[in-house]
């Protein structure tokens, strides 16, 4: 193989929020399947992630991909839409229409695109019947945009029973734990043709219960219709955490 340039945009899946290391870094999927994929290969690879979190599909499009194909990867990773999904007037085509821009461009390019969809967490959400809804709605739409796109490398999390259940999921039901995080790093690796680490398909100990009832909706639901209401994201004023390469080398077995 030859040397492998690879960058993510997205959303807060992308951005890896939900799996914080001790010292405040969120490191996330990309970050495991980045480093994943140098130990694969046995050299150093290059990695960049200019994912942001709350980001609708299309501003993701708008506003990362073209300085993501600037860096001229050869390797792009896209997931988006998870946000959109949880507004009320949610435009499943339009959304999906999205990952063909993506698509059409990496072709342009000659970059090879690597399309996720995310974990499905609406077992655990109020209304999670509704999103439940867009998110198959969703997935369906997009699968039919590269239904005759062999070469698309494609990591589907959505149908995923196994990462629905609770022990995947941090205190706010919406973003994956680092176990999550894992399964979709090993996901991904697979898909690329590697065998991740076995390990990184299960759960270790599961982490502490997160609020309920009340506690919950205070925490967590109340912030996120503030947010709508205001019209503020969870992203204002933050930056793309590797906007830039960085190499990551093989680490020893």
């Amino acid at each position: 193989m030859s040397d492998v340039r690879f960058v993510a945009i997205g959303d807060s899946f992308t951005e890896g929020v939900g799996d914080e290391l001790p010292d405040g870094h969120v490191r996330g999927w990309a970050d495991l399947a980045a480093q994943g994929w140098a130990d694969a290969v046995g050299r150093p690879i290059q990695y960049a992630n200019l994912a942001i979190r709350g980001k609708l599909a299309w501003p993701i499009v708008e506003q990362q991909l073209e300085p993501a194909l600037a860096l001229r990867p050869t390797h792009l990773s896209f997931n988006g839409g998870g946000n959109d999904v949880l507004r009320p007037k949610a435009d499943v085509e339009h959304i999906a229409d999205a990952f063909t821009r993506v698509l059409r461009r990496c072709d342009e390019e000659g970059v090879a695109l690597i399309l996720l969809s995310g974990a499905n967490p609406s077992g655990q959400l109020p209304m999670g019947s509704v999103f439940q809804k867009r998110g198959d709605l969703l997935s369906a739409a997009v699968l039919r945009r590269v239904a005759d796109r062999p070469d698309v490398v494609t990591a589907l999390n959505w149908p995923d029973q196994e990462l629905c259940k609770p022990q995947y999921w941090s205190e706010d039901r919406l973003h994956m734990n680092a176990a999550g995080h894992h399964r979709v790093a090993a996901r991904v690796l697979h898909a690329l043709g590697f065998e991740p680490r076995d390990s990184w398909w299960a759960p270790g100990e599961a982490g502490r219960p997160g609020p309920s009832g009340f506690a919950y909706y205070r925490e967590f639901v109340g912030p996120w219709v503030k947010r709508r209401v205001t019209g503020t994201s969870s992203g204002d004023g933050r930056t793309a955490k590797f906007p830039g390469w960085v190499e990551l080398s093989p680490r020893s077995a």
